[in-house]
């Protein structure tokens, strides 16, 4: 099936209108039933409330415009349950991470429901064969494939800590990842790839310091999952496995940064790595006087940083691939460093 660039420009278009026009009436109705991020707990950076429910509207948006698109252009049955099983997991997530915005679930729960989410994706990616670099072994691709698509998703929710943060951040892997797919054929990847992009920059218009409103665990957990999904499925073909594996975890480079930076901070000083903290990448750059709006912007940048390399990688000659590997692992590793060390004797309190 081949999609023209005006098509994909009226995708991006669509979801970024219709989900700047939904985020507003979602901040009405927290407002108005009270469903707010009160700072109430130490992890928390916002001095007063923020309406939740933003999440509602990313997930409508994508939706919206994917059953919209599928009835205009008129995919048939066995296309349009791809895009299914491809929405249908993230949404499922989604509404665990809305409960959690609603009621406030304990980390346990949380994680079964992602876990079991993740399997069904695996199994839908494996056993129809739709999984972007196998390794020849299905058992293996199935457990790479949850660990991955777990991983990812609370790498976007643990990300999901500045305004602005972890939208634009989806916002900018979400289009390399559609240029990516878009020059080698993907037609769906690359086509709901440009809808979560659309999504979550409409959304970013209400949620860029100071944040009107909060996408919550709900727009979070979707966004990673499917983000998440998408790159699984992407066939960065004919580049060789290792790249393969490569391009979807530079793409995620810098929540994978975020998360990693976190989680060892918190073993180290023998915390639970569910436990919230001001450890993540955003606090430890707040606490370098940058500001709300510098910080973010940084974040932006590293993550398009990032999707650059990824894009230089999946355009490399063979023999260039190696040295674009690891220069990107080098600088990922100078990162880590740099987050972990320069903070540390305050994380360790």
């Amino acid at each position: 099936m081949i999609v023209s660039y005006f098509q994909y420009i009226v995708v991006f278009v669509s979801a970024l209108l219709i989900c700047g026009t939904l985020t507003p009436i979602m901040k009405i109705l927290a407002i108005k039933f009270s469903i707010v991020d009160t700072p109430s707990q130490t992890h928390k950076t916002h001095i007063g409330p923020v309406p939740y429910l933003g999440g509602v509207a990313i997930i409508v948006t994508v939706w919206i415009v994917t059953l919209c698109g599928s009835l205009i252009i008129q995919i048939n049955r066995s296309s349009f349950e791809i895009l299914f099983s491809i929405l249908a997991p993230a949404t499922f997530i989604g509404l665990i991470g809305l409960w959690d915005d609603l009621r406030n679930l304990r980390p346990f729960p949380r994680f079964v429901a992602q876990t079991f989410g993740g399997a069904i994706t695996a199994s839908l990616i494996v056993s129809t064969r739709t999984i972007g670099s196998p390794t020849g072994n299905s058992a293996l691709d199935f457990v790479i494939t949850i660990f991955w698509i777990v991983g990812i998703t609370n790498a976007v929710n643990f990300f999901d800590n500045l305004d602005g943060g972890a939208s634009g951040a989806v916002a900018i892997s979400s289009l390399g990842l559609f240029a990516l797919a878009v020059t080698s054929g993907q037609f769906y990847v690359a086509t709901l790839s440009l809808v979560l992009a659309g999504a979550a920059f409409g959304f970013l218009f209400w949620n860029r310091n100071p944040a009107q409103i909060y996408m919550g665990d709900a727009g979070a957990l979707f966004l990673g999952m499917l983000l998440a999904t998408l790159l699984v499925r992407f066939d960065p073909n004919p580049i060789n496995i290792y790249a393969g594996f490569a391009i979807p975890i530079m793409i995620m480079a810098i929540p994978i940064l975020d998360t990693s930076v976190a989680v060892i901070s918190r073993i180290q000083r023998k915390k639970s790595p569910f436990e919230g903290g001001q450890d993540h990448l955003s606090h430890r750059l707040l606490r370098r006087n940058l500001g709300r709006k510098r910080t973010a912007v940084t974040l932006w940048s590293l993550t398009t940083l990032f999707v650059a390399l990824s894009l230089i990688l999946s355009n490399s000659p063979f023999q260039l691939e190696g040295a674009v590997m690891l220069g990107t692992f080098l600088l990922w590793i100078c990162l880590f460093l740099w987050f972990y060390m320069q903070d540390h004797d305050h994380s360790s309190r």
